[in-house]
């Protein structure tokens, strides 16, 4: 069959197009079959990519699993499937299963203040200015990012809480532990940290996120106020 023969994505009615929909909507409004379309690019005169992706998926009972059991050879057995198209969907069910044993090796668990300190200590303990940074979690705890989300003078920083519910909004965060250093060594909180913690615990409630723990670093240790009752 000639490539002019052949029916691309383009050429669908545009509620049908399942890349204008990625780009309009995220990948995460795409159902399986339309991914998978993606990835085969092209039909025939008889079957669109989307109608293909729908068949394959329904011989394999709409598992993904059982998809990504099937050798590229087998997956030539389908007609209309080419070995480009076959070894294209090989290639990106490897690298989902690439990702999800890097998330496993990779994201550590922070259920205890120690194990927050461990990951914030060496970037904050021995600056000589403050800084603010938040350690985003997932539903189990995992670490997602770390990141921060303010840089001041030996005194102070401003941590502003639309910037840092923003970081935990884009994320998708379940839970935030909140940590600053202090360059002075002074491992207790301000008035102002305990004014800031009190702020954030009651906007981060609104939108459904925990607030764990926050944690001052020193170079001589934190001070964590989960563990001296201050949440």
């Amino acid at each position: 069959m000639s490539e002019e023969s052949r029916l691309s994505i383009r050429d669908w009615a545009k509620d049908d197009r399942p890349r204008e929909k990625l780009m309009a909507l995220g990948s995460g409004s795409l159902s399986d079959a339309e991914l998978i379309a993606i990835l085969i690019r092209s039909g025939s005169t008889k079957e669109s990519a989307l109608d293909l992706a729908k068949r394959i998926m329904g011989q394999v009972g709409n598992d993904l699993h059982r998809l990504g059991g099937k050798s590229v050879i087998e997956l030539t057995e389908f007609k209309g499937m080419g070995e480009a198209k076959a070894i294209a969907i090989v290639a990106a069910l490897e690298l989902g299963r690439r990702r999800r044993t890097a998330e496993v090796q990779e994201r550590p668990s922070v259920t205890t203040s120690a194990s927050a300190y461990e990951l914030v200590r060496a970037k904050i303990s021995d600056l000589p200015h403050e800084e603010f940074w938040l350690l985003l979690l997932d539903r189990g705890n995992r670490l997602l990012e770390s990141r921060a989300v303010s840089k001041g003078g030996l005194h102070g920083t401003v941590a502003d809480p639309k910037m840092i519910f923003k970081a935990a909004l884009d994320r998708r965060a379940s839970s935030i532990v909140l940590c600053h250093n202090h360059p002075s060594g002074q491992l207790r909180p301000s008035q102002e940290d305990i004014a800031l913690t009190r702020k954030l615990v009651d906007g981060a409630r609104l939108l459904d996120i925990a607030i764990h723990d926050h944690l001052i670093v020193a170079s001589g240790g934190y001070y964590s106020f989960a563990d001296n009752g201050m949440l």
